[in-house]
């Protein structure tokens, strides 16, 4: 895909620097919005960066934007505190003393979660933009929730295919191991996760890759998926335990540690 990097309208000077360090670093061309729209018109680019007046990061296409926020976890961390059970949580059973791995890390709305609820959460995520969004948003984003600002100091982005990842580290490293891998059977009303549809990585989790996860785990791994998925019926043999959204679908299966 053809992208650029530009900024919003009426840009300062620092917002054209810092467009013109990213596009330097991304090795692709920086772009003056006023210029824009003739690049678009002739569809040489696909998508664009932009350098918002915050000096925020996003990506536009269309009349889509993908960017960083803390949408989901802000509403499901006020969701624990009036009472309700989380399956995430629930599910992997985070504690302050343990180092939980995120395999797919998306926008972070989940490694929020668990990051607040653990000392630390080691994520990979797959797609360079989704990675690039994420962790402008998590070193320079600062939310009017504190809970947020503390938790994502305690998230590490590391830009890796998680398949490749996990098979270079230690036995028993990580406390518990979670992956989210795209569902075949997507949620659409998900407004959150829609925009990340476009940049997200399609790799199918396979057994061998269980059991790694296995593997690098002290205690559990759990897996998300749709229970109308071929996933779903091809590991379901494996968990231990299940959460089950019955509204949604969804399903946190947990394997336990042997």
């Amino acid at each position: 895909m053809k992208y650029v990097v530009t900024t919003s309208y009426h840009p300062t000077k620092e917002m054209v620097e810092l467009a013109k360090k990213l596009a330097k670093e991304y090795n692709v061309r920086y772009i003056n919005r006023r210029h824009l729209s003739e690049k678009l018109k002739k569809k040489e680019i696909d998508f664009y960066y932009v350098v918002d007046k915050d000096l925020m990061l996003s990506i536009k296409w269309g009349n889509n934007e993908f960017f960083f926020h803390q949408g989901i976890a802000k509403i499901r961390m006020e969701n624990v505190n009036h009472g309700e059970k989380d399956y995430l949580i629930e599910s992997i059973k985070p504690s302050m003393d343990s180092i939980v791995y995120d395999a797919t890390c998306g926008l972070a709305s989940e490694a929020l979660l668990l990051a607040y609820f653990s000392k630390k959460v080691i994520a990979t995520e797959g797609s360079v933009h989704v990675y690039r969004i994420v962790k402008w948003g998590l070193e320079r984003y600062t939310s009017n929730v504190e809970w947020i600002n503390e938790a994502k100091n305690k998230i590490e982005l590391i830009h890796a295919n998680y398949k490749e990842y996990i098979r270079k580290i230690n036995d028993n490293f990580f406390e518990s191991v979670y992956c989210d891998p795209m569902f075949e059977n997507p949620i659409y009303q998900s407004n959150s996760i829609n925009p990340l549809r476009n940049f997200a990585v399609y790799e199918n989790l396979n057994i061998d890759d269980i059991e790694e996860m296995i593997r690098i785990a002290k205690k559990r791994v759990v897996i998300k998926t749709n229970i109308k998925d071929s996933l779903y019926k091809n590991i379901k043999f494996l968990f231990d335990e299940e959460y089950l959204s019955k509204k949604s679908g969804v399903v946190y299966g947990v394997i336990k540690k042997k």
